[in-house]
């Protein structure tokens, strides 16, 4: 048997050489690097966004003023005033817009908007269009597209349920522009709806309707009543009808606000 050694033998562990690491300085570096990266390039997104939305509000106002002034060139002379009409087919209009926040407050002088058709049909711009008008105390009145081989007098009353007249008002009217089965049943229908509406509302209407129908149907008719002549491709010889009170002269006029064109009148009555 072998003698055991009484005294252990150390054995020392080896020391590791401790490596200065520099990671996390490289890391916060990168940060840093990353950081004013971001920065700028952000400055550089916003300074070329502000120069893009500059120039696009400065074309929007050439655009604008431009559209305005070709506006005015189409306004026949030798008229009082001027307005416009309009229905569910120019959309959603914001008439403050166009009369709070530009120069045609100063050039249209009155607005006839769309209410109803036949005996059912509400314009579905008719309750906005007419509410916004009020509030700004803009001129403006409604018009009744006539079905003119229905009885009317259930068009009078479907127009009378849904324009509320006031004594600012402008004039209803009635618009005629569809052949009846006859000229006959036609007039006839015509004087039952506007005698109804002016006995309930004390308003006379002012009958709208072509030149054309104008003159073969309606010049030996209607003498106590007022005009709205469309013509357009040039003035019309009947416009010096004193009956003849407002000439629809283009259908495709063009203003800032409505991306749509619209009816464009003058008028002998100054508002």
């Amino acid at each position: 048997m072998a003698k055991q050694n009484p005294i252990r033998a150390v054995q020392r562990k080896p020391v590791k050489k401790q490596v200065r690491t520099t990671t996390t300085r490289k890391k916060s570096s990168k940060k840093k690097k990353s950081s004013s990266s971001f920065l700028i390039i952000t400055l550089i997104t916003s300074v070329v966004l502000g120069a893009v939305l500059f120039a696009y509000h400065a074309y929007q106002e050439k655009k604008e003023e431009r559209t305005i002034s070709e506006f005015v060139l189409t306004i026949p002379e030798g008229f009082e005033s001027v307005g416009i009409d309009v229905s569910h087919h120019q959309g959603e209009i914001n008439w403050k817009k166009i009369f709070a926040q530009s120069p045609l407050d100063t050039l249209i002088d009155f607005v006839y908007c769309k209410a109803t058709e036949g005996s059912t049909h509400l314009d579905r711009e008719w309750e906005n269009n007419r509410a916004q008008l009020n509030e700004l105390g803009v001129m403006n009145g409604a018009y009744h597209f006539l079905n003119p081989n229905t009885y009317s007098i259930p068009q009078a009353k479907h127009f009378l349920n849904h324009w509320k007249s006031r004594e600012i008002d402008l004039p209803p009217v009635l618009d005629v522009e569809t052949e009846a089965s006859s000229d006959k049943i036609l007039i006839a229908n015509m004087y039952d709806w506007l005698e109804y509406i002016e006995k309930h509302t004390g308003h006379r209407p002012i009958i709208y309707t072509s030149q054309s129908f104008y003159e073969t149907k309606f010049q030996d008719e209607f003498e106590n009543y007022s005009f709205w002549i469309a013509a357009y491709s040039k003035k019309p010889n009947c416009i010096h009808d004193k009956r003849i009170i407002h000439w629809q002269f283009t259908d495709q006029g063009l203003i800032p606000e409505i991306d749509h064109t619209i009816d464009v009148n003058v008028s002998k009555r100054k508002f």
